[in-house]
């Protein structure tokens, strides 16, 4: 590993030129996305397992870290929902330690993988499981919020099944404060983004709906005590004893955090104009913010999409936002916890709320639907995933699919056409006899697993004809199926009496027709040809000494 990739892989001057710009604004951003990403870290720190200190200590360090040292400009990284749901069973497995050290293990394969430039294969992520991902993300986000915005405690495992019991809670015993507050608040972010997209409503609803509960003493759920302070670092919690057994667990959570952070780098970009990301400093980033964080007893971290859509639509610009989140957090947590603690999380939820709804690219969504209804199918096999199951399943499920529609198109797209033979200048007798014993076949496209059995269905249905020329000047690849069926395809045809003759095979093609035996036995019996000109006038004279010899045994 060279000092340049690894230098490319370090902050650079040039990720803070845009702070420049309108600090003002990513300031903003970044005190709007931490009144968010409070209760979460909170929330998501106490369904790790590691009590909500932990959660606040992953928001902190976590998301200071891969803002400074990761590929996007408007990333924001903390704990997940996502990544607590692998954490769990650890926790009840392992302890504490065993998470702890999970994550370090995790950050370490997250570096490793930056080193090897893994990051770039998430640009061929195609786009209807990107968008189907965000939608899906966005349908998770809004069920997520709805027993806070009902005001009802519910437990379970699947947001689905969660949402539903909320809202039989709340039929059964309505709290209407907390319903009007994430209302209120949803409703003035949705309007003021159509106003003036550029103003913080999102912060400022939350501040008026956090004053409006205080002076009429309305009985909703705030966020409560927060902790005083952030822990040493210790290597303590190490449980050194573990590492070969948690090591499938560290593989997991670096392939959730790699993939999380990935594409919620893609939507943050599809969300803003002008930004790009860096997917192997992304992964970098990240892999930092694990190592580190643990030191500090904070759980597993990845890029956080719900927060990082909250940045982008509250007006980020630059980095300085999410450190500003992060440092704004840590700030919070000396200088303003009562009055912190006094937020309803109603309103928070109704930020969450529009979030969601905003992160829906209806026309984008439309557009994909209508370009055909394969891509319309993998958009909605992976949003639903993404809702039912979870994200992992969801991107493969939509990566196999898409996969698995791509190769049908390529292998519908194979042609196998009969073409005119170049006879040059011969008399009419001659033509007439070659057209009918001699027929040429064009291949276009790759010869290929996917393909190649409708190739030789296709094929050896050639009847009345003594030749069979096979042009392969326009065979883009073949792979070792290709090559097998082709071989099967010659022998059933000699089996019928019919010659075949190769020509134009295009160089790389050679392997997989010689490791089958094909090419060896054909160029010993003289039937390849460097062009199809060759292989016709080889086939004539071959036809024409045939028929020489059966005229002289019919008459001696």
């Amino acid at each position: 590993m060279s000092a340049t990739a690894v230098r490319r892989l370090l902050p650079q001057v040039t990720d803070w030129r845009a702070v420049r710009r309108q600090p003002g604004r990513d300031l903003l951003a970044g005190l709007t996305v931490a009144v968010v990403a409070l209760p979460l870290a909170l929330g998501f720190g106490v369904a790790s397992g590691l009590g909500a200190a932990a959660g606040l200590v992953t928001a902190v360090v976590a998301g200071a870290l891969a803002a400074v040292f990761g590929g996007s400009n408007l990333q924001v990284s903390g704990p997940t929902g996502a990544m607590t749901v692998v954490l769990v069973p650890i926790v009840a497995q392992f302890g504490p330690g065993g998470v702890l050290t999970v994550g370090m293990l995790a950050g370490l394969i997250l570096i490793l993988l930056a080193l090897v430039r893994a990051g770039q294969v998430a640009r061929y992520m195609p786009a209807p499981v990107i968008e189907g991902f965000t939608a899906g993300i966005a349908g998770v986000i809004l069920l997520q919020q709805i027993p806070t915005a009902l005001g009802v405690h519910v437990q379970g495992e699947r947001v689905l099944a969660l949402a539903g019991q909320a809202v039989a809670a709340f039929v059964r015993q309505p709290q209407w404060p907390s319903l009007l507050i994430a209302a209120a608040v949803a409703a003035a972010m949705l309007a003021g983004a159509r106003w003036r997209p550029t103003a913080p409503f999102s912060l400022l609803a939350v501040a008026a709906a956090t004053v409006t509960t205080a002076m009429s003493g309305s009985p909703v759920q705030t966020i409560g005590v927060l902790p005083a302070s952030l822990p040493a670092p210790s290597l303590a919690f190490l449980d050194l004893a573990a590492v070969p057994a948690l090591a499938t667990a560290a593989i997991a959570v670096a392939a959730l955090a790699a993939l999380e952070s990935l594409l919620s780098a893609t939507v943050a970009d599809g969300m803003s104009v002008g930004q790009r990301h860096d997917p192997d400093r992304e992964l970098f980033g990240q892999g930092v913010a694990n190592l580190v964080t643990p030191l500090f007893g904070g759980v597993p971290a990845t890029a956080a999409i719900a927060r990082t859509a909250v940045n982008v639509r509250a007006g980020a610009a630059s980095r300085l936002a999410a450190l500003s989140h992060a440092l704004i957090l840590a700030l919070l947590m000396f200088v303003a916890a009562p009055l912190v603690s006094q937020v309803p999380l109603a309103a928070l939820a109704g930020v969450l709320i529009a979030t969601a709804i905003r992160m829906v690219e209806v026309s984008a969504l439309a557009a994909l639907a209508r370009a055909s209804r394969s891509d319309g199918l993998v958009m909605a096999l992976t949003a639903a995933t993404t809702v039912l199951l979870d994200l992992v399943t969801a991107v493969l499920v939509g990566l196999v699919v898409a996969g698995g529609l791509a190769l049908r198109r390529i292998a519908q797209a194979v042609r196998l056409d009969r073409v005119p033979l170049d006879t040059g200048d011969h008399h009419a007798e001659e033509q007439a006899l070659l057209a009918e014993h001699i027929v040429a076949y064009r291949l276009d496209g790759p010869l290929f697993f996917a393909a190649a059995h409708r190739f030789l269905l296709e094929l050896s249905e050639v009847a009345e004809v003594r030749v069979v020329i096979l042009r392969m000047s326009r065979v883009s690849t073949i792979d070792a199926s290709g090559a097998l069926v082709l071989r099967d395809v010659v022998q059933r045809l000699e089996r019928r009496g019919i010659t075949v003759y190769l020509s134009g095979i295009r160089d790389g093609h050679h392997k997989a027709l010689i490791a089958f035996g094909l090419l060896p036995r054909l160029s010993g019996l003289g039937r390849v040809f460097p062009d199809t000109a060759e292989a016709i006038a080889a086939a004539r004279a071959v036809l024409g000494q045939l028929d020489r010899t059966r005229d002289d045994s019919v008459n001696p």
